[in-house]
């Protein structure tokens, strides 16, 4: 019999699932029947229960099985039947004038949802995939990014390694910048303690952004034993929402003051950066040679960023819901995921609304991606993909155990396949678009910014 599919919006899709009763019910007698072979009673040897007991005891759940089996095959023949791409799972309910499949019974009961006396009838909705329709690339404007390591820039990496390294030793002198004080200190809101703003043995180091300016500043040139009382005004947008704008009163006693002490650039330094004989001019070229991987790994993250923007704002398509929500859901668990390796307790839920344009974009470069893929035979070589993993590895210390662990894990080995794919795909559309190229400031691509 010829279905009639709905169009309900531009990807909505509805029709009706008819099934006959007696395809339902020779089903279930069939497979009650094998049950009568397995099912073990007590008071029964296995093999002798009665089907009557069978029925009644199980008769429900075989006769929702075989349904549910049914509406599946019932769904999956028409929906493969008129090749109709279906994008995320259909909703299949009962048609309203129906019995409701919990109004069913055992084996003789009445028909689960049936419509008449001789089929069920539901009623499935879903959504398909859009036209994905890419245009002329031509008109795409791309910025390419462009930027090289300096020498100045290995040796600011070098002394970066260095203050990383730093050890502290007792000062017996007022405190400055880059020393690290421990104070004891008690802060009130016109006469009243709040929370968070007491503190004994606390440890920071002046300059280094843990605290803010004020309090920073006022706990500058004090030596060990000093005291001193102090305001600090809160920004409007600080985290603490309680105190945010207010100003505070703070009063603090020095308990330490600590000098720091930055390791010597010789040979011992070179081998605590894995530089087994101690040569400090292998170490630098090892330092660069990590900078070049960086910087060539953020320019193709630009680059790759400017093309999905540019596909994204120029391909106008609609995205099916069913597959966003699909992809909310997976961006919140990897939220939560995140926010728990962090050691961050998340007590509340997570809002999906702060994931649905993520999702949206998500979804909708995807489509387009794929699109783009088999229409241009773009998919992911194998030797592309050992290049890039074989990429990976020189970073290591011992590159092959990195290959094998890429090659022995088939979604590890997805994930760099994903990425030659979207590498294949940025070429593509380079070659293709309105390339801008552009200089950028090491500083400015490894996000350093003036102040840091």
């Amino acid at each position: 019999m010829a279905v009639t599919i709905e169009t309900l919006s531009a990807l909505e899709r509805r029709f009706n699932l008819v099934i006959p009763s007696g395809q339902i019910e020779k089903e279930v007698s069939t497979r009650l029947h094998r049950l009568t072979r397995t099912v073990r009673m007590q008071g029964f040897r296995p093999g002798k229960v009665p089907l009557k007991m069978i029925a009644s005891t199980y008769g429900p759940q075989v006769r929702s099985e075989v349904l549910g089996d049914a509406i599946q095959k019932n769904f999956t023949d028409t929906v493969s039947g008129q090749n109709i791409r279906v994008a995320g799972y259909p909703r299949i309910e009962a048609k309203k004038d129906s019995e409701t499949p919990a109004a069913a019974g055992t084996a003789g009961a009445a028909k689960t949802g049936a419509a008449n006396d001789d089929s069920f009838e539901f009623v499935a909705t879903f959504e398909v995939y859009p036209e994905v329709v890419i245009g002329e690339l031509s008109s795409l404007k791309v910025e390419r990014a462009a930027a090289a390591v300096a020498d100045a820039d290995v040796d600011n990496t070098v002394e970066t390694l260095r203050r990383q390294r730093v050890k502290y030793e007792a000062a017996d002198r007022a405190s400055a910048k880059d020393d690290r004080v421990t104070v004891d200190f008690a802060g009130t809101i016109d006469g009243v303690a709040f929370d968070g703003g007491t503190a004994q043995d606390f440890a920071f180091v002046l300059g280094g952004g843990q605290m803010l300016p004020e309090f920073d500043s006022s706990a500058t040139g004090l030596a060990a034993g000093a005291n001193k009382v102090f305001d600090v005004k809160f920004p409007d947008e600080y985290h603490g929402k309680e105190v945010a704008g207010k100003t505070a009163q703070f009063t603090i006693t020095v308990k330490k003051v600590e000098g720091p002490v930055f390791p010597v650039l010789d040979a011992e330094f070179a081998k605590s950066l894995g530089i087994a004989d101690g040569d400090l001019g292998k170490m630098k070229t090892d330092v660069r040679g990590n900078l070049e991987r960086e910087v060539k790994k953020r320019l193709q993250t630009r680059v790759k960023n400017s093309v999905m923007q540019a596909l994204y704002e120029t391909v106008k398509l609609d995205t099916p819901k069913a597959l966003v929500e699909m992809d909310v859901q997976r961006l919140v668990e990897q939220a939560k995921a995140d926010l728990a390796q962090r050691g961050i307790k998340q007590d509340m839920p997570l809002p999906p609304d702060l994931f649905q344009e993520q999702a949206k974009r998500r979804v909708a470069l995807g489509l387009i991606l794929n699109q783009l893929v088999e229409s241009n035979g773009l998919a992911a070589k194998p030797e592309q993909v050992r290049a890039i993993v074989d990429e990976y590895a020189q970073s290591y210390e011992d590159p092959t155990e990195v290959v094998r662990w890429y090659y022995g894990d088939k979604q590890r080995l997805a994930d760099v396949e994903a990425q030659a794919l979207e590498d294949n795909v940025v070429q593509f559309v380079l070659s293709k678009a309105k390339v801008e190229d552009k200089t950028v400031p090491f500083d400015e691509l490894m996000g350093r910014g003036q102040g840091a």
